[in-house]
């Protein structure tokens, strides 16, 4: 998979790309991760990417043009061009598990005070981390490049992905590791019996009562 990151600030993924899971698949050529400035692609003076609303308005607004330019510059046709804003539909898993799909996948991150609307005739959808602002696209872009990228072939196991939590609606079950004893909270017996059938029938209980506990609105679904 190759991703492509619109953004005015690529130095604030370096770090995120250069630490833990992420830095090995794309060692290993599992993703591609590719980081565009679009202010690269103005033809405006001193970079000038923004510019204030008709109508009047607090902030600035990013126009078309330098985005539009950087998508061209990728080829965008067969990608999947995702434009991250408030305004957008919920980020779950189960976008994350759709997106794993596409070889080409284009994030486009806002910033100011967000994008002239034409800008939707390139893209695909928008999409939200959920219901808050932020003051730019770079953190859901990380999210989602996190959450996609460990769903990949070869990236983590199958089996974590199989028992994680989201997985049927419903949240992981409950974990534990050593001491037995910790100050008094003690393991659960059945986990220490060393019998797999129990243990499986334990972990299903588990996802439920978790997920009752703490997302009953997930049953629901």
């Amino acid at each position: 998979m190759r991703i492509d990151v619109l953004t005015l600030f690529p130095d604030m993924f370096r770090g995120v790309l250069e630490e833990s899971i992420l830095k090995r698949a794309i060692e290993d050529a599992k993703v591609t991760i590719n980081l565009v400035n679009f202010r690269e692609f103005t033809t405006l003076a001193h970079g000038q990417v923004d510019d204030t609303p008709f109508g009047g308005g607090a902030g600035m607004v990013l126009m078309c043009d330098p985005i539009v330019r950087a998508l061209e510059s990728l080829d965008y046709k067969n990608a999947h061009v995702v434009l991250l804003t408030p305004q957008g539909k919920p980020y779950n898993e189960e976008v994350a598990i759709s997106y794993k799909k596409y070889d080409h996948l284009i994030l486009i991150c806002g910033h100011y005070e967000g994008f002239d609307e034409r800008i939707l005739n390139f893209v695909d959808e928008e999409v939200s981390l959920g219901d808050f602002v932020l003051t730019g696209g770079e953190i859901p872009a990380m999210a989602i490049i996190d959450s996609v990228t460990r769903l990949l072939p070869g990236v983590i196991t199958d089996e974590s992905i199989v028992d994680e939590s989201f997985n049927d609606n419903l949240l992981d079950y409950s974990t534990y590791t050593k001491p037995r004893d910790y100050r008094g909270y003690l393991v659960p017996d059945v986990l220490l019996s060393g019998n797999h059938k129990l243990i499986n029938e334990w972990r299903k209980e588990s996802r439920i009562s978790n997920t009752k506990k703490k997302r009953p609105d997930l049953l629901d679904k």
